[in-house]
């Protein structure tokens, strides 16, 4: 299991005060020499936080840029023409404070199908994951409209934490892992992940990579970027350790 640190907080801090600090470019680089895996950013229609430049940029010089992005031609247009190495398509509506739930590709598979094929026909190294509810629906819309991945939105387990609502949210992330690598996708998770509900939902199936970027930031105010990054993947790999303790028993 691995983690892409999503820094459009850090976009935030620096566009309050209107200069070039702290810069996402700078964050992209310390994230990836602390382990992250990818540096994830999201590039929204009025670029509240991340802007063109920075994908750009980022992209280019790290080749390890995941892009969430909303489907509207103009942001397809921008994915396009820097490739980066991953895309990662989400809802996106104007007035949220962050994304608040997952896409609808059940609703319209022809047209996700045709921008997972756009990406397809410029470069073989691209890949492309759907940000989807842990619904079995979606799970089969997004293989059936090519995306490689999907990325389970764990926002509502995590507001629910810790109680019987929250036990019936990371049972449905469960089956819809599964049943997503069942049917050939890649699974990868993220939203409202901190450094305490991340355990529970890195042991319920097999997960590539966890997108978590609110609770990083939030930490390395008190810390730095590099020790906060490091800190969740201890996490992770601690729970890797158990999940392989846990299978070498079931075996023997």
């Amino acid at each position: 299991m691995e983690l892409g640190v999503n820094i459009d907080h850090i976009a935030t801090l620096r566009n309050a005060r209107g200069g070039d600090f702290p810069s996402p470019v700078h964050a992209a680089f310390a994230v990836l020499n602390a382990g992250a895996s990818n540096v994830t950013c999201h590039l929204r229609e009025d670029r509240r936080h991340i802007r063109d430049n920075d994908v750009k940029i980022i992209s280019e010089l790290t080749k390890r840029l995941n892009l969430e992005m909303s489907a509207e031609e103009d942001i397809v247009r921008i994915a396009l023409d820097i490739m980066p190495k991953s895309i990662t398509i989400v809802p996106e509506r104007r007035k949220e404070l962050t994304t608040e739930g997952g896409l609808d590709v059940a609703g319209d598979v022809k047209r996700y199908r045709d921008i997972t094929g756009k990406f397809k026909f410029k470069s073989l190294g691209s890949v492309a994951s759907a940000f989807i509810e842990p619904d079995l629906r979606q799970v089969e819309a997004a293989k059936e409209a090519g995306f490689d991945f999907i990325e389970i939105h764990t926002g509502k387990y995590a507001d629910k934490t810790g109680t019987e609502d929250g036990a019936k949210e990371l049972k449905k992330i469960k089956e819809a892992a599964a049943y997503a690598l069942e049917i050939g996708l890649k699974v990868n998770a993220g939203h409202g992940l901190d450094y305490k509900n991340i355990y529970d939902v890195a042991l319920t199936g097999d997960f590539r990579e966890f997108n978590i970027g609110y609770s990083i930031v939030s930490k390395a105010v008190f810390c730095g970027l590099e020790a906060a990054v490091k800190e969740m993947l201890g996490i992770i790999k601690a729970v890797e350790l158990v999940k392989f303790k846990n299978r070498l028993e079931k075996n023997s």
